[in-house]
Order: C-alpha cells, then sequence, then structure tokens
C-alpha cells in the first residue's frame, strides 16, 4: 500500500473531530501520484459527501470546465480540500476542524510533491498561507518554505457570482503558463 493510500484510509476513518458525526463520506483528496498541480478547496459539498470523493458537484463542474479551457485533464492534477468532512449546512469549517485536518494535507503535498498548488479561495488561503484577501491577491504566486502556491477564486463563487468565472478562467490560464515554464 502507499503512502498516499494509508492517507486516504486514515481520512475515511477519521474521528479526529465533529464533522465525522455528520458526514456520509470523508472525502480525501484524488489524483495521480506524479501530479505537477495539485489544487485545494474548501471543504467537501453535499455531492462530495455522499461520493466520497472532491469536486464532483456544482463547483467540481465549473472547475472541470476552467481546467479544460486552461488546457488541462482534470485526470492529470491532484484535487483536494484543507478539511475531509462537509461541515453541516457547508458552513465554513472552523479554524478547529481544519487544525484537525492539517495534517492530512501536508502528508498529501508531501507525497504528491507537486510543482506548483494552486489555492482556491479565502479559506483556503487562509488555512494554508494565513492570509485571505482573495479578490486582491488572484492570480499571484506566494513561495514558502520551498513551495510555490498560486492564487484564485473557489469555483463555487462563480455559481453566486457569474462575473468571477471569466476571473478564474485566466487565472488558471496564467497558472498554465507557469506550469509550462517549470
Amino acid at each position: 500500500m502507499s503512502e498516499l493510500e494509508n492517507i486516504r484510509g486514515q481520512v475515511r476513518t477519521c474521528t479526529k473531530c465533529d464533522l465525522c458525526k455528520t458526514r456520509t463520506n470523508a472525502v480525501p483528496g484524488e489524483g495521480p501520484l506524479d501530479a505537477q498541480i495539485m489544487f485545494v478547496g474548501e471543504a467537501p459539498g453535499r455531492e462530495e459527501d455522499r461520493k466520497g470523493r472532491p469536486f464532483v458537484g456544482a463547483a467540481g463542474k465549473k472547475l472541470t470546465e476552467v481546467l479544460e479551457k486552461a488546457g488541462f485533464s482534470r485526470d492529470h492534477v491532484y484535487i483536494t480540500n484543507v478539511v475531509k468532512c462537509r461541515p453541516p449546512g457547508n458552513r465554513v469549517p472552523s479554524d478547529a476542524e481544519q487544525a484537525m485536518c492539517k495534517t492530512y494535507l501536508e502528508s498529501e503535498i508531501r507525497n504528491i510533491n507537486p510543482k506548483i498548488i494552486c489555492v482556491m479561495g479565502n479559506t483556503a488561503s487562509n488555512s494554508i498561507l494565513g492570509q485571505g484577501e482573495i479578490t486582491k491577491n488572484h492570480g499571484k504566486i506566494v513561495d514558502r518554505d520551498g513551495v510555490r502556491y498560486f492564487l484564485t477564486f473557489h469555483p463555487a463563487a462563480t455559481i453566486y457570482n457569474q462575473e468571477l468565472l471569466a476571473t478564474l478562467i485566466e487565472d488558471i490560464k496564467v497558472l498554465a503558463d507557469i506550469v509550462v515554464k517549470l
């Protein structure tokens, strides 16, 4: 069993916080072990909780669409979330819930070792980098502890604010250009 499969097993059986009491399925990341890009969102939504897979609901469809427009295949990237279980009512995960899942995300990053991590949305940016303000910082690269991060909007934001879709598409095209140069 690979280390990543071990992590996935730990996520699926995790009881570190109360989210385990309300979930249907925990949602580990998925994608190839040799992915050059990792996408990190906030937390699973209703469809993700139901299916046990990341980004398979409405936001996932938007992400797939945006990836394809930038020339990426979803099959070639690793997709995960900061928190591995759906918070009730799709609320923002608490700091404590994010902290409980931190070792899983760190293990995913270490095992995939992507060239760049695309951080999607304020919650993921705050959790990973300690900074939010995606509206001000989207499309930018942050280097931290030898890891390169690219900031953009969460695909779910484009569902509620259609004007953000063009910006997200442009950001992911910029990311594609960056990856080619790495």
